[in-house]
Formats: C-alpha cells, structure tokens, sequence
C-alpha cells in the first residue's frame, strides 16, 4: 500500500478533490430526481439528440448560480431567506417562501409517486404502501439523525445516479449523430420544441436547489474548524472559498452528465422506435424494457429510487429553511428534534401532504405542471435577490463576487427570465 505522505502529485490532487466534496455535490445530485427524470426521458423520446445542447448551455449557468448560493451561505454564516430579509420586504419573502413550500410540495408527490411506481415494476406490490415507505423513511432521517451522520448518507446515494451513465452504455446508441447533433443542434421550432427547452431549463435550475445550498454551507461552518462566517475572519479565507468552487463545479458537472445520459438513452432506444411521448419517470422505464432489455429497465427503475431517496429530504429540507429562517427559527439539521421544533414540523409537514397528495386523484403530470408554474414565479426574484446581495460588498464584505461570476450570475437570472416568460406565455395561447 502507498505510503500517504510519498503520494503522486495525481494522487494528491485526487484525495483534494474528494475531501472536497459535500454540499455542491449533494446539491447537484439532488437537481437529478424523479421529475427531472421525467422530463428529460421526454425530451429525448420526443425530440431525439435535438435538445441535447441545452445541457450544455446551462452547465456554466448553473454552476455560477449555486456557487452564488453557496458563497452568500458560507461568507454571511446565514441561509437564503435570512439574506433576502435584509433587502426586501417581509411580505415578499414570506410570499416567495409560500410559494417555493407549495412547489416543493407538489414535486415531493410527484417524486415519491415514481419512486412508489418504480419500486413496484421492479419487486411487485401496492403504490401506496411502497410510497408510506419512502415517505416515513425519509422523515425520520432528517428528524432523528443529526447533520454530521446525515450528510454521508446523501453523498452515499449520490452513487445511484451513475446508473443513467451504465443505461446509456447498454443500448446502441449512434454516437456520431449523438454529438453533432449536441453541438450543432438543427432545432425544430415549435410550440412544444420551445415548451420543452423551457422545461429542462426550468428543471435544471431550481430555487429548491438554491435554498438548499446556501443552508448547508452553514451546517458545514458550524461543523468545521472555522464556526464563524468568512466576513468576520480579518484574512484568509479564499481556500474555503476554492474548496465551494470544486464542491459545487463536480456536483452540477455529474447533474449535467446524468441530464445527458438520460436523454442520450431516451432518444437512442424510444425515439428511435417511434416512442414519442412520456409521461412519467416510471414509464420511460417501462418502454425501455420491451426495446432495451431487462438490465436496461432495472438499472433505469432502480434509479428512480435512489435520486428520490436523495432529492425527497433536499425537497423538504429547503422548504424547512426556508420558513425557519424567514421567521427567524431556529433552522439545523444537527439539532434535536425539541431544540428546532418548528424546523421539523415543516419538513414533516411538506413530506406527509406530499404523501397525502397521492391519494387525491391528481396524477403525477399536473403536480408536476403546478410545481414549475410555482417554481417558475419563485426563480426569477430569488435569482436577482441573490447577484443583488453576492454583488455587495456590505452584505459580502472583502468576499464580494468577481466579474466573471457576477455576469454569468445575471445572465443566467436573464435566461431563467426568458424561460419562465415563455412558460406562462405557453399557458396563455395552449
């Protein structure tokens, strides 16, 4: 075995690298759930290689937006919320974190919905009873298991997403169409070629995401050496922000690779087969069976499974901190179950209405529909709050932005802009 202290400079760089990782990571593979999963299966069996680009024009956009998220959390030592209540009213924070519970809420259903559905293709048994399941499960890890026991599990399940990069390996997929097509796309323009765009760029960039990211850099400072937020440390400081940078950077890079595989498999085996529409995770799963194989439909379902496992807390959590911190709770996972009451009370309370709203009759496309509709009015504001206060030197101190972020930041915010224009103005003419 080698010696730690006579590593290779390759070896060395590596082990940084993956000390690294943590809240971007999580983050990223959280961007990856089942509703995600949805949308880019029908963007591939709808439009083949035809969107594959839009991964890469929303890499460098989402990864400048949660680096923001993630600074404004570790240098001000505060959450989202507890930021935005410097520079807006209360009444619109209150607003916007009404909104962002309300679409977490409905992609919670939709989420444990195709988990529920996913796990009964592959080993039988009721929706329901599979969904109470995952539903308890996820509950009481957030409530019961502290931070620093709890984080590793996250990062554990980050692994479940590489099933989507074994699935594309599985089938035959046309490589050289595949990436032509990738970097120059020949678009259809259409009403559901734009529609769909919107879609993945309205997955792909989240406001859950943001407020997630910005908490957990404050539940890592309170874990660390240095418990004090970066603006109040005389010096130093710009190797915790290097470390954000990697953290963050690899997290949305694997979110992108996995966005990309997905629509790689959909467009390859569906597409190709004249499958064209899909309506949920679970049946782009099981239209891959029949055509791709069992291995293919099981790496596929069993992938449903585990980025809920990992989006479903991300979803609940980022609600909880959100009302917490705008009503100045006390807002920690590390924390016992009677030191932060009201944190837990959200979280539960957005997981068992999500798991309630299984049994209502309103299937997994409209919460889906309802959840970017919210997201969509959540994004924008929250996206410009975020470069007004990443852009201050007050709120940021010696750590204010650089200008390359800082212009990524907000054209980005103009895209999301666009997009979200686009999707109400979808529902205006549909």
């Amino acid at each position: 075995m080698a010696d730690p202290k006579h590593a290779t400079p390759r070896t060395a760089a590596i082990r940084n690298v993956l000390r690294s990782l943590g809240p971007g990571l999580v983050t990223g593979a959280a961007d990856d759930d089942p509703s995600g999963i949805a949308t880019y299966s029908q963007a591939g069996a709808q439009f083949g290689f035809g969107l594959l680009w839009t991964v890469f024009l929303t890499t460098p956009f989402m990864i400048a937006i949660q680096l923001v998220s993630a600074y404004i959390g570790r240098v001000t030592g505060k959450g989202l919320a507890a930021n935005v209540k410097e520079i807006a009213p209360r009444w619109s924070v209150l607003l916007l974190v009404f909104l962002l519970v309300a679409a977490n809420t409905f992609n919670i259903a939709a989420d444990i919905a195709a988990m529920a559905e996913a796990l009964s293709l592959v080993i039988g048994g009721l929706n329901h009873e599979h969904a109470l399941i995952f539903a308890a499960a996820s509950t009481l890890l957030q409530v019961f298991v502290p931070y620093r026991r709890y984080t590793p599990f996250l990062k554990f399940l980050t692994f479940s997403l590489f099933a989507y990069v074994v699935t594309a390996l599985t089938v035959d997929v046309p490589w050289s169409k595949a990436l032509l097509e990738a970097v120059w796309p020949r678009p259809a323009i259409s009403t559901d070629y734009l529609m769909m765009v919107v879609a993945v760029l309205g997955t792909t960039i989240s406001p859950y995401l943001f407020f997630w990211q910005a908490s957990q850099e404050v539940e890592e400072m309170n874990q660390g050496r240095k418990s004090r937020p970066l603006r109040e440390i005389p010096k130093g400081g710009r190797l915790e922000l290097n470390r954000i940078k990697i953290d963050t950077t690899v997290g949305m890079l694997l979110s992108n690779v996995i966005a990309f595989s997905i629509i790689l498999t959909t467009a390859s085996v569906l597409h190709a087969n004249g499958v064209t529409n899909i309506n949920s995770a679970t049946e782009a799963a099981e239209a891959l069976r029949p055509l791709a194989g069992n291995f293919t439909f099981l790496l596929f379902a069993l992938g449903i499974i585990g980025t809920g496992l990992l989006a479903i807390p991300v979803l609940a959590g980022s609600a909880a901190y959100g009302v917490a911190e705008a009503f100045g709770w006390h807002a920690t996972l590390e924390a016992k179950a009677p030191e932060a009451a009201q944190f837990y009370t959200i979280i539960a309370a957005a997981t068992v209405i999500g798991f309630g709203l299984g049994f209502t009759g309103i299937d997994a496309i409209h919460m889906l529909v309802w959840s970017a509709v919210l997201n969509g009015i959540v994004a924008v504001p929250i996206m410009t709050m975020m470069m007004v206060i990443v852009s201050n030197s007050r709120a940021m101190g010696r750590f204010k932005a650089r200008s390359w972020l800082i212009a990524l930041g907000w054209i980005g915010t103009a895209l999301m802009g666009v997009a979200v224009a686009a999707l109400f103005g979808s529902f205006a003419f549909a």
